[in-house]
């Protein structure tokens, strides 16, 4: 097995795959890996040293070094993270000083001293140009040198790893569940699934793949590997021919479709032809992507093969010479009349359609009758509307009758934020109730038996993943809209990019807001020290990577919010870098230590977004005086160039207080309503575990669980969601 495919199982399910043979040997080399991996703040459980133990000394070697890289990749710590200035947190100047000091260096230079002096004279002054200003002045090593040696804490991180099977079977299980997965996944993890499913594709499969996009996926790596695609709709087909040409299964952006070979044509044709001979209604779907299908039609020929005429009307409705209504064109076409019955009976065809719908439906609907209709028919159809649709319908009505009045917030599939105010009338208390109970009632009857619980509580408060963008790629990476504890006196941020191809410039910065979401302060290069905290310096390029900080003594923060962002002031963007992602440490005390200690990182993720403002979490200080993160993972639009925290203030306060004043669903909801078919809901506190199988659900696996036992933690906590 490649490093690649080893680190995917690592990275997702921090299982290190051994082989079943046991030839003696390796003692001495799986206590050196435990020692390695414990100084980025991970660990082997006692049944993963006794299995590596059991091996020889080579295949423990061989293990230990694409553990040590994973592992390090996870954190951070495969790249140089050096500030700008290099004694950081210590001597960092005032702002002004600063630039008085660069400004003087500048004039010192004759290459640049009548470049400034004009500026100044005219009352302009650009730091960009000054030689000292935003380049490291220090190499790596000479930093390491600045800094004394960290001073282990109890409280530092430890991700323990546990022993994996054989990496054939560790490949399949990961494989099954990233296909199976009943909710969208994160964009980081669905190339994952690609990889697998080259590998996989002619190999065990999931009984559904009720994701369209993962099915997209798996369905390239079939048809280049000579299988059948499985294909349920004609949009189906369109995604696969998005995959097979690298482009974007999920639509939101255009494809480029490459040309195809005559056996991929064929095989798409005949999909396409069947589906509609078995159902022409299928044809009402392809109105809603005509521009893709037209200019897949170019590619696929289909003049060319009369014997799949049904295939052939798939583009002539694309290109408006066939008629085919769509069902959302009915619909709003009924409401237009005030024909609110006449929309439910049709929308009952289409069952997840209709719960979409619901909110507007009952604000619509004029008197009772109207109203009993359409909670009537959500509560017929609910057994057909997925998991994951019936959770998120029952979030929305939640929050319904609180957001009245209040901003929303819009998130989009690629973590895109807005907020606008919510015009929407009121709904009745007694129908929206009536709707929470059903869908309570659905949502329990698909969930498992548990036999006994075992509940870490630290998860009781973490959001159900209804989405892939709710919570990337990353280490120690949490939903949006889960509230979780800090617990340490500093607050550290980081964020590295390493630019592509041309210069480019993040800036970190923090904005602090006080109890009603007013700007207080705020960290950035334009203000480097400010309550509480210290900034490292900026850094306008990234050839070979670059990193800011942003540290926080949280006893000194007089504000009630901290909102770090990551604003692009110039150059590439997110998903253009060659890499980019952001994280926090928590240290308690005088501990010294570098800059960037991967033992105190408690979160890293991977920043790929379509904004130009990246939010990924705010810190909130409450009434007992301890600090919670609310998770955000959101871009902002930002503008071309020059994104700044001062110019940005009033957006991110609007967007921080829409997330953070609404209600998520979190695992505490489904543990509640699981609890009433478990034989037995037991906390755990970190001592010894049962004997018997259990279902575990917590941030982390314990160690010495039963082998039966389900177990639910944050790398698959997507499985809580029910089909």
């Amino acid at each position: 097995m490649t490093h690649g495919l080893a680190s995917l199982v690592i990275r997702h399910t921090h299982r290190v795959p051994c082989p079943g043979s046991s030839t003696g040997g390796g003692t001495t080399a799986a206590q050196q890996l435990d020692v390695a991996v414990m100084s980025v703040g991970f660990k082997l459980s006692g049944e993963l040293l006794a299995r590596l133990s059991s091996l020889s000394e080579a295949a423990v070697v061989h293990i230990a070094r694409r553990t040590l890289r994973t592992v390090g990749e996870m954190v951070g710590d495969h790249v140089r993270h050096n500030p700008y200035f290099i004694d950081f947190p210590a001597n960092v100047p005032d702002t002004e000083e600063f630039w008085t000091r660069c400004v003087a260096q500048a004039l010192d230079d004759e290459a640049s001293r009548d470049t400034v002096w004009t500026q100044l004279t005219n009352g302009a002054l650009d730091l960009l140009g000054l030689p000292a200003y935003g380049r490291y002045r220090h190499t790596y090593e000479e930093m390491l040198a600045a800094h004394d040696e960290l001073i282990a804490s109890a409280a530092d991180r430890v991700t323990v790893l546990h022993p994996g099977r054989d990496p054939e079977s560790e490949l399949t299980e990961l494989y099954l569940a990233l296909a199976g997965s009943t909710t969208p996944l994160a964009e980081e993890h669905l190339s994952d699934l690609g990889k697998l499913a080259g590998r996989c594709a002619l190999g065990p499969q999931p009984e559904t793949i009720p994701v369209r996009e993962n099915r997209a996926v798996v369905n390239a790596a079939r048809l280049v590997a000579g299988a059948e695609p499985v294909l349920d709709t004609v949009v189906d087909v369109l995604r696969l021919a998005c995959a097979l040409s690298g482009g974007d299964v999920t639509l939101r952006e255009p494809t480029r479709f490459r040309g195809l070979s005559r056996p991929v044509r064929r095989a798409l044709l005949a999909g396409l032809d069947a589906l509609v001979a078995a159902n022409p209604a299928k044809l009402t779907d392809v109105r809603a992507h005509r521009e893709p299908f037209k200019r897949l039609g170019e590619r696929l020929h289909p003049h060319e093969y009369p014997q799949w005429p049904h295939a052939a009307d798939v583009f002539a409705v694309a290109r408006g010479e066939k008629r085919a209504p769509s069902l959302d064109g009915r619909t709003e076409r009924l409401l237009a009349d005030s024909d609110v019955l006449g929309a439910v009976r049709l929308l009952t065809s289409a069952p997840g359609k209709l719960f979409r719908a619901l909110d507007h439906l009952l604000r619509t609907a004029e008197g009772r009758e109207e109203r009993d209709a359409v909670i009537a028919a959500a509560v017929r159809v609910a057994p057909e509307v997925s998991g994951r649709v019936l959770l998120s319908v029952r979030e929305h009505f939640h929050n319904r009758e609180r957001e009245s009045g209040s901003p929303r917030i819009f998130v989009n599939r690629r973590g895109r934020g807005r907020v606008a105010p919510d015009t929407r009338p009121p709904l009745p208390a007694a129908d929206r109730d009536r709707l929470i109970a059903a869908l309570d009632t659905e949502i329990r009857r698909r969930l498992p038996e548990p036999g006994r619980l075992l509940i870490d509580p630290e998860v009781l408060d973490v959001a159900l993943p209804l989405s892939g963008r709710a919570a990337p790629a990353g280490l120690g990476v949490l939903p949006r809209g889960t509230v979780s504890a800090v617990d340490g006196e500093h607050l550290r941020f980081f964020v590295y990019w390493k630019q592509t191809a041309r210069r480019t410039d993040y800036d970190l910065s923090a904005l602090l807001l006080d109890v009603d979401y007013r700007t207080d302060s705020w960290l950035s290069y334009t203000a480097l020290n400010a309550v509480g905290g210290r900034h490292s310096g900026d850094v306008i390029e990234a050839p070979d990577g670059a990193s800011e900080f942003i540290d926080l003594s949280l006893d000194r923060v007089r504000a009630t919010f901290i909102v770090p962002q990551v604003n692009i002031y110039a150059g590439e963007g997110f998903e253009e870098v060659e890499e980019s992602f952001f994280g926090f440490m928590l240290r308690e005390g005088e501990r010294k230590g570098r800059p960037f200690e991967p033992r105190t990182v408690r979160m890293r993720s991977d920043l790929r977004g379509t904004g130009r403002v990246a939010l990924p979490l705010v810190f909130r200080r409450g009434d007992d005086g301890r600090w919670r993160a609310t998770w955000l993972h959101l871009y902002l639009r930002g503008i071309s160039a020059g994104n700044r925290v001062e110019e940005n203030r009033m957006s991110v306060s609007t967007v921080v207080r829409a997330v953070v004043e609404r209600e998520y669903l979190t695992v505490r909801y489904l543990i509640g309503l699981m609890s009433d078919r478990a034989t037995a809901v037991d906390p755990w506190d970190g001592g010894p575990t049962p004997d018997e199988p259990v279902t575990y659900v917590g941030l982390e696996r314990p160690e010495e669980l039963h082998p039966d036992s389900r177990v639910i933690t944050l790398g698959n906590l997507r499985d809580l969601i029910p089909g």
